[in-house]
């Protein structure tokens, strides 16, 4: 068998449309109707996760929440609601990406290709850079400042490294979203607006400078 997907659903037809689509190109798939089930199959330490929001009981983003500290493979959201404010809620929750129902399942087979796609890149990188007070082991993926460690997201450390490697250079979103998600394809605002928001957050805004009308760079 190829990667692992866990796939939950409390609509069993999606279950068995999305086993069968990822199980014929050869994955291991494990299905789940809701969020205690989901948990209680953990232990397959799946490769990636598609997780419907709207289920009975505890939700997609509350099981998100709950999880998030211990599983680190990505996360893909599938949700009816396409409202701005829930896919914010969904990213801050430790979310990666979000698939819109009703989706084709061209679309997500090939989202979650390019999000492993992503997770198996292996790309030369300069090990450590020194900003003033802060240090970005790019290798171990690790941020710190004055000694003290600041948690970033995945997509949020994916971006840091991005454009923090390229000072200077202005990166439009649709380029962010493409390094970033491995997907090429017009970008979410939302989606990049949220993740330079929480980076600056915890980093501060010295570092990441908006070009407006353009995009964003690394402050040299």
């Amino acid at each position: 068998m190829g990667f692992k997907i866990m796939v939950i659903d409390d609509e069993q037809m999606i279950l068995n449309l999305l086993r069968d689509q990822f199980e014929s190109e050869q994955y291991q798939v494990i299905t789940a109707k809701n969020a205690e089930e989901a948990i209680q199959k953990l232990y397959h330490q799946p490769d990636i996760i598609l997780l419907d929001i709207n289920m009975p009981g505890m939700d997609g983003i509350t099981l998100c929440q709950s999880i998030r500290d211990y599983v680190t493979c990505p996360i893909l959201f599938l949700t009816a609601r396409v409202e701005e404010m829930d896919r914010v809620a969904g990213l801050r929750a430790g979310g990666d990406d979000y698939i819109i129902k009703p989706f084709s399942l061209a679309e997500v087979t090939a989202r979650v290709e390019a999000h492993l796609r992503r997770e198996n890149r292996i790309q030369k990188k300069i090990s450590v850079r020194i900003f003033d007070d802060m240090v970005i082991d790019y290798a171990a993926r690790s941020v710190s400042r004055n000694d003290q460690s600041i948690e970033l997201s995945r997509v949020e450390f994916d971006i840091l490294e991005l454009l923090s490697l390229h000072p200077g250079q202005v990166f439009s979103r649709e380029a962010i979203y493409e390094q970033v998600r491995g997907l090429d394809g017009t970008a979410d605002n939302a989606v990049v607006k949220e993740h330079i928001r929480c980076v600056r957050k915890k980093l501060g805004t010295k570092y990441i400078e908006t070009v407006w009308g353009c995009g964003y760079k690394w402050t040299k």
